[in-house]
């Protein structure tokens, strides 16, 4: 097997070194935009040496892991340059309009949309690990739409790296990672600006922090150029769940404005389900 990561990060990293790990004989070649990562992927030894797009027809497999906003562009690119038994699939953490670009794409039906929901706040080869995949969900969208000896062949794949396959249509995998996902990442980097803003001795911050803080902003540690590009290709289902979750800051501002402990109470209690469902 000859693989092709365009995207040699975290996620494209990893997912080269879990091929290598399971599957001795896989070559694994890569593309970045970042000469840095390139040669890093090389001297750790996550990709044999660096791709050039006019050599995409030797490949079986192109694994796309760049920022969302960029994939669209380069799977139209890729497509044509196949072999015919050759598949791209993109690892970008939303769906919809990276479906809706490629839909009427002659070669449609070699592409297949995946989201592994796996992935730390560290970025760049250096911070992959062959294991980052091991009980990880995979999250495939629009299926149907993949020639079924290609999906079948990606799917044992993914099994074999010991990841979970979910099915689901890509808006629906927007609307649910937009609760679940984005907006965790958003709150954790406007929490961070928010102390910055109000404490201005930095000491403090690191002396005083407790593991709740630690933990609560861990996600702002993660890549803006990465974020930013999500946020800005699921702007509909952000900006939903962002004036949702105001909504509920605006409730317990005015409980304590008004010293309503019992409003408070209630409000806290409101969550407890969360305890059953994330345990």
């Amino acid at each position: 097997m000859k693989v092709c990561s365009i995207g040699i990060g975290l996620i494209g990293g990893a997912f080269a070194l879990a091929l290598k790990e399971h599957y001795a004989k896989a070559e694994i070649w890569g593309m970045d935009s970042s000469t840095t990562h390139l040669q890093e992927a090389v001297e750790l030894g996550i990709i044999k040496g660096v791709a050039r797009m006019n050599q995409i027809t030797d490949f079986d497999l192109v694994v796309i892991s760049i920022p969302v906003d960029a994939i669209p562009a380069k799977v139209n690119e890729v497509l044509p340059l196949l072999n015919k038994n050759a598949l791209v699939i993109d690892m970008g953490s939303t769906k919809k309009n990276i479906c809706e670009q490629v839909e009427n794409h002659p070669r449609r039906n070699q592409f297949l949309a995946t989201h592994p929901i796996a992935g730390t706040e560290f970025s760049g080869p250096k911070a992959s690990l062959s294991h980052l995949f091991e009980g990880a969900l995979m999250i495939v969208c629009e299926a149907e739409l993949t020639r079924k000896d290609l999906r079948k062949n990606i799917f044992e794949i993914f099994q074999q790296m010991g990841m979970q396959l979910q099915l689901m249509q890509a808006k629906a995998h927007d609307q649910h990672l937009a609760y679940v996902s984005h907006l965790s990442h958003i709150s954790s980097f406007m929490l961070g600006k928010t102390v910055l803003d109000l404490e201005k001795d930095e000491s403090e911050i690191f002396r005083l922090a407790g593991s709740g803080f630690a933990s609560t902003v861990r996600l702002a540690k993660s890549n803006p150029t990465t974020w930013t590009s999500i946020f800005k290709e699921n702007k509909a289902e952000v900006l939903k769940s962002l004036r949702a979750y105001q909504a509920n800051l605006s409730l317990i501002e005015e409980a304590l404005n008004n010293e309503d402990e019992e409003a408070v109470m209630q409000l806290l209690n409101s969550t407890s389900r969360i305890r059953e469902i994330i345990k």
